[in-house]
């Protein structure tokens, strides 16, 4: 973005107008949500394995709940995940990378953060394809089966939780090796110490 229009912006040793990033907030909801989400589909699925478990345990629980569970954190998930990408942008935007830096994987911070902005844009679309999916299986497909979901949706979100790994990762590249939007990082560059002014 152009140096004028961010230095006018008032902004943090983040690089931010404010002083906690949104973005990496947000993304650990959507990960958790969807993640929680297709753990209890799976729990649901292999429920017939782990009753003698609950029983053990004392815990009262119907199949049905844990396909409940599943569903909601699924949706919750993909209306989270728009507003998570959209300040995924408006973060980028505002990055100043350290443009000598390679990371881990051989990129620089320009190719990170493109492949982590398609990437963000591709899991949206992925994320709330699950849930589409996962509504036509609990109203429709399976609604008077005993399975709600089917097991390639389930192995579908295990490729997705793989995908978000990688991707999670060029998101901590950003971070961490190139500094963006990191305070202890930015202070440092700036010749600061993060341990005083941080308190």
């Amino acid at each position: 973005m152009d140096s004028e229009i961010i230095n006018s912006l008032d902004v943090g040793a983040n690089g931010l107008p404010y002083s906690i990033p949104i973005h990496p907030n947000l993304v650990h909801l959507t990960l958790g949500l969807f993640i929680i989400g297709i753990a209890f589909d799976i729990v649901g699925v292999f429920f017939t394995l782990e009753k003698p478990i609950f029983k053990f345990l004392s815990i009262r629980v119907n199949r049905s709940n844990f396909f409940d569970v599943g569903w909601y954190n699924i949706v919750a998930s993909a209306i989270i995940t728009f507003f998570t990408v959209a300040a995924g942008f408006y973060e980028i935007m505002l990055a100043q990378p350290q443009a000598d830096v390679k990371s881990a994987w051989g990129l620089g911070a320009m190719e990170t953060m493109l492949w982590h902005g398609v990437g963000g844009v591709a899991l949206l679309a992925l994320i709330v394809g699950m849930a589409v999916w996962r509504g036509f299986q609990r109203f429709k497909f399976c609604k008077d089966k005993a399975l709600q979901v089917q097991l390639s949706y389930l192995l579908v979100g295990l490729v997705i939780m793989f995908v978000m790994y990688l991707h999670g990762t060029l998101g901590a590249h950003m971070a961490g090796e190139f500094g963006i939007h990191n305070t202890a990082d930015n202070l440092i560059r700036m010749g600061q110490d993060p341990n005083t002014l941080l308190k």
